[in-house]
């Protein structure tokens, strides 16, 4: 069986409650248990100002990201890719779709807090032209057990 992706690109949809279920997986999947569960993750498809965008290939979800309005600004809650699809550019596609969306509703900057461990998304985000606004220190939960917390990069996009 070969785990390589299929070359058919994935669609880019809005997300609903019928995906729950693949979105719980995935974030499983790439050991996201503590950060994600099914109930914070229906709340997310199911409120008002939250928007999830799905990467959707053979009808799976192979990558997220998800997006709050709030009165001002917008904040990026979450971006996942699976691995057998990463370095093809889901992720800036993603997250050029949360810019846009964040530029709709006439927010002032687009937010974000990241790993400070996350090269790659920081990359990506420094990238896209956000700039870095400060360290939450101890903000992750340690990853494995044993480990200490971990900082959050917080970071932000003008937008106007």
């Amino acid at each position: 069986m070969s785990h390589e992706a299929p070359e058919k690109p994935p669609v880019l949809m809005t997300l609903s409650d019928a995906d729950l279920e693949a979105l719980a997986a995935l974030e499983a999947a790439h050991g996201w248990v503590t950060a994600g569960s099914a109930a914070r993750l229906a709340a997310s498809l199911r409120a008002p100002g939250t928007l999830v965008f799905g990467l959707v290939a053979d009808d799976a979800v192979v990558g997220y990201a998800a997006m709050d309005r709030q009165p001002f600004e917008a904040e990026l809650q979450a971006v996942l890719v699976d691995t057998r699809w990463r370095g093809r550019g889901l992720a800036r596609r993603l997250l050029a779709e949360v810019v846009e969306q964040a530029r709709a509703w006439g927010s002032e900057r687009l937010l974000l807090e990241v790993r400070v461990g996350n090269a790659s998304a920081i990359a990506l985000y420094r990238g896209a032209g956000f700039e870095d606004d400060g360290i939450r220190r101890g903000y992750y939960p340690p990853r494995q057990a044993g480990a200490v917390r971990e900082d959050a990069l917080l970071m932000s996009l003008a937008l106007e």
